[in-house]
């Protein structure tokens, strides 16, 4: 099976998202083999108020089986989603610290039926499905380019500013990357679980 295959078959993604991503892989077989975030701004090297938390919604702020089921309401939104009430209180105080910025396949639609149901503003959101993959992008094994789909997009979107990223899905070879970098902290939560205090504490600990 040639990589092309490979990477079809490993998620069922858009078309365009397929169409990204073998771009991605046409442009890279001559550049050097470089495992850094590529050509894109170090985070920290642009000066902003507050560092940017890029926030997960699927396996974080609606987790798949949480100890404390009593803890959360169930909302049918296309599927049924389970919204906690501390949530939208730690991020209400995350939101002092940190502009929240919407990282997830939900896109522009959290704004419309998650963000209000946790007292949330419309906030920005990093666009996953448009996203092109560029020359300069980090550099990745096409068979890492599904689960790692969110990298580049959330690289592009800081430009440079410290950033925060709370996700389920936080492959070690976007900690690998991040590690050199003081302007990142990655928190990887339970998909299980979703958010804890522990996760709201490191990153109110941190703050870039």
């Amino acid at each position: 099976m040639n990589p092309l295959d490979v990477l079809k078959t490993a998620a069922l993604r858009t078309p365009e998202w397929r169409d990204g991503a073998e771009s991605a892989m046409a442009v890279r077989h001559d550049l050097p083999m470089t495992w850094g975030i590529g050509g894109i701004p170090r985070p920290g090297t642009r000066p902003s108020a507050k560092p940017v938390l890029y926030l997960d919604i699927d396996g974080v702020l609606n987790p798949e089986a949480p100890s404390r089921p009593e803890d959360f309401a169930e909302h049918r939104i296309r599927i049924t989603v389970r919204l906690s009430g501390e949530h939208a209180e730690w991020l209400a105080e995350l939101g002092e610290c940190y502009e929240l910025v919407w990282a997830s396949t939900w896109e522009e639609h959290a704004n419309t039926y998650i963000g209000p149901l946790l007292g949330l503003p419309e906030l920005p959101y990093v666009a996953l499905t448009a996203y092109r993959y560029r020359p300069d992008d980090p550099r990745l094994p096409v068979t890492q380019l599904p689960r790692m789909r969110k990298w580049a997009p959330i690289l592009r979107h800081a430009d440079g500013r410290r950033f925060a990223w709370l996700d389920d899905v936080i492959p070690f070879r976007a900690r690998r990357q991040a590690w050199p970098h003081r302007g990142i902290r990655l928190v990887p939560v339970s998909p299980a679980e979703g958010l804890r205090r522990r996760h709201v504490d490191r990153l109110l600990a941190w703050r870039g």
